[in-house]
């Protein structure tokens, strides 16, 4: 019969660090972005959802960038689940991935399993890790709860056996989901039902995408024969499958440059993807037809791909592609789901067998006919549609025994919405601290003052029912702050800075209002005011942080790094470079010595006229942990400081050079 229990894996890891105390008021750089002269001639359906709703802050989330790359035996909960043929491993603290996926007949790993967990800035928020599958919610790129727990239960499967049910609150759309794992016995498939409730009285766009790692020597399958490809020259074109430009895409290493394929399947033809290895063995993913796109993600075999495998695992680990399956056709779009509404579906995850000679052979058509068959016959199409019809009542059974705990953020918005969310429950008992303050102003119509010599305010939700109470909550210092921000969010930008200003008049020193402003005076274009601004707003940290000592205790690094980095920045922007260096020399130590601010470092000796000592710092062994998918900072620093090549361990670039 089908078991769960819970395990511990312990991983070399690096560790996970405070977050950003700093509330991100303007997006990370998102690369998946298309250029509106591409936007005609799509799908009618694929032109209105690219341009629907498209995420343009973080908030209410805060940034995971306090990771580093010093890596050594760590611990995480595991919940292990298993039949007589598979075994699941599943990471409920880290995003509920499923690490591991092994077909127990023949020891087979279906999945590319990391053998460290090293994060990187992949995730919408920051931190994310390869490796396994992921459930990505929210918006266009990784979820921002990649590195996040989620609740975990056991619930009673629709054949009365026992399931693995995730769930949790999605905060950037205001979304609750719930990810059940049901391991029928006997069975060769895994089965995910995955189901997006909507409990407000308003449309909310959403976003789904399960992304599947599989080793990288593999030729991929899916029903189509053309895709939209997608590399990070912002271009999205139409090409056919399985070549285009005479080279067989389809085999992930015949790229130079990553690159997203997805895959143009027709309407009606069953949706499937598959990775399969030389002698024709791997994995398979299908679903009901609710999640209708299908895509290939290779990171190529030049040195910026070769560059970023190798940043993301240990040296000798092999290289991965993702192959993944979606409620769009692309990933730069989002589908409405409408008032009081949800979206459900089913997908299964197991081996596939099929004919070498077919699967790798130059007629495209056979090779997928011989995938379509031999999954018909291990798995037919009416099969998953049954699964799903058994699994969608159970989809509301209440889950028994907890194997993991997520955060608060459901419990308060149930407690203020009065949600009735049979199958995920948001007990009080996991409110917290970070919710106690929005409990008070729930229940009281008052927020707790805060002091900002104690320490960095606390989060903002943002959500338009949090900023009605806080329009009427009395005007101090601590409620204009987060009134600001939920204008800010909300796109009324005037407002929030009319709060802001506000919330000064009655705390001058108030630093986390000063950087506000700051960021507001950089969006509406006023470099020299928000240079200004910057400077008091670290002058009054800085005198925060010491409370009259000589030194901030370390409990203040975060918020002087982060706030020090911006400050340096805008000073730099405005050719204020003494200005920048004395906010440099205000730094921790530990601080200036991370990657990121190595990195500011040479842009300062730069801007000082010392390329010589710039290009020094870069003979020195410092890697930048968050360097942010898609940058090209490393590059152009480089290219500032000498003519010489690039080295290999400094080429992150996912393009052809301009």
């Amino acid at each position: 019969m089908t078991t769960i229990r819970r395990e511990v894996l312990t991983l070399p890891a690096a560790e996970l660090g405070p977050d950003n105390p700093l509330p991100p008021l303007k997006p990370l750089d998102e690369v998946h972005q298309v250029e509106d002269r591409d936007r005609q001639g799509l799908p009618r359906d694929m032109a209105r959802q690219m341009g629907y709703a498209p995420l343009t802050g973080l908030l209410p989330e805060r940034v995971r960038d306090g990771y580093d790359r010093r890596r050594e035996p760590r611990p995480f909960e595991a919940v292990v689940m298993e039949n007589d043929r598979l075994r699941v491993t599943v990471l409920p603290t880290l995003g509920g991935r499923i690490a591991s996926l092994v077909h127990k007949p023949t020891g087979r790993e279906l999945l590319y399993r990391n053998p460290v967990f090293q994060p990187a800035c992949f995730a919408l928020n920051g931190a994310w890790y390869s490796g396994g599958i992921e459930w990505n919610i929210g918006a266009t790129g990784h979820t921002a709860l990649s590195c996040s727990p989620l609740h975990a239960a056991r619930v009673t499967a629709p054949d009365g056996g026992v399931m693995l049910r995730l769930w949790e609150w999605e905060r950037l759309r205001d979304l609750p989901f719930q990810v059940d794992l049901w391991l029928p016995d006997g069975s060769d498939f895994l089965y995910v039902g995955v189901r997006i409730r909507n409990p407000h009285e308003r449309p909310v766009p959403t976003y789904w995408w399960s992304n599947i790692a599989v080793p990288e020597e593999r030729r991929v399958l899916a029903p189509a024969d053309a895709a939209w490809h997608f590399g990070y020259t912002r271009r999205l074109r139409r090409v056919e499958v399985p070549a285009y430009d005479g080279v067989d895409r389809t085999r992930p290493l015949n790229s130079v440059f990553p690159a997203d394929y997805f895959y143009d399947v027709p309407d009606g033809r069953r949706g499937w993807i598959a990775a399969l290895d030389d002698a024709g063995r791997g994995l398979v993913q299908t679903s009901t037809d609710t999640l209708r796109g299908r895509k290939l993600f290779v990171w190529g075999s030049g040195p910026g791909g070769r560059r970023w495998q190798e940043w993301l695992t240990e040296p000798g680990t092999g290289g991965y592609c993702e192959i993944q399956a979606g409620l769009a056709r692309t990933q730069l779009e989002h589908v409405k789901l409408d008032a009081e509404s949800e979206v459900s579906w089913l997908e299964a995850y197991g081996p596939l067998d099929v004919d070498p000679a077919a699967a790798h052979g130059d007629d495209w058509g056979r090779a997928l006919a011989s995938a379509e068959e031999r999954l018909e016959a291990v798995l037919p199409r009416a099969d998953v549609e049954a699964a799903y019809a058994a699994w969608a009542p159970a989809a509301d059974t209440e889950p028994g025994e907890r194997l993991a705990t997520g955060s608060g953020w459901g419990a308060l918005e149930v407690l203020r919405g009065g949600f009735t969310l049979p199958g995920t429950p948001f007990a009080p008992g996991t409110l917290g601290e970070e919710q106690r303050p929005w409990l008070e102003l729930l229940r009281k119509g008052t927020l707790p003052e805060e002091d900002p010599e104690a320490g960095p305010p606390y989060v903002t939700p943002v959500a338009p029912h949090w900023r009605d109470m806080l329009e009427t909550a009395a005007a101090t210092a601590t409620a204009e702050y987060h009134l600001g921000l939920a204008q800010w969010h909300a796109g009324d930008r005037a407002q929030a800075v009319r709060s802001w200003e506000r919330g000064l008049k009655a705390a001058p020193d108030h630093w986390a209002l000063l950087r506000c402003t700051a960021v507001a005076d950089q969006e509406e274009n006023h470099p020299e005011r928000a240079a200004d601004r910057y400077d008091e707003a670290f002058e009054a940290l800085c005198r925060a942080a010491a409370g009259g000592e000589e030194t901030a205790p370390a409990r203040w690094e975060p918020a002087l790094a982060a706030l020090g980095r911006e400050t340096a920045e805008a000073l730099l922007g405005v050719g204020r470079t003494a200005g920048a260096r004395e906010v440099w020399e205000r730094l921790p130590a530990r601080t200036r010595e991370r990657g990121r601010f190595r990195l500011l470092e040479v842009e300062l000796l730069l801007a000082e006229g010392r390329r010589e000592a710039a290009r020094a710092v870069f003979e020195e062994d410092f890697e930048v942990a968050d360097l942010r998918e898609g940058s090209e900072t490393v590059s152009r620093l480089w290219a500032a400081c000498t003519d010489e090549p690039l080295p290999a361990r400094h080429d992150f670039r996912m393009r052809p050079p301009e």
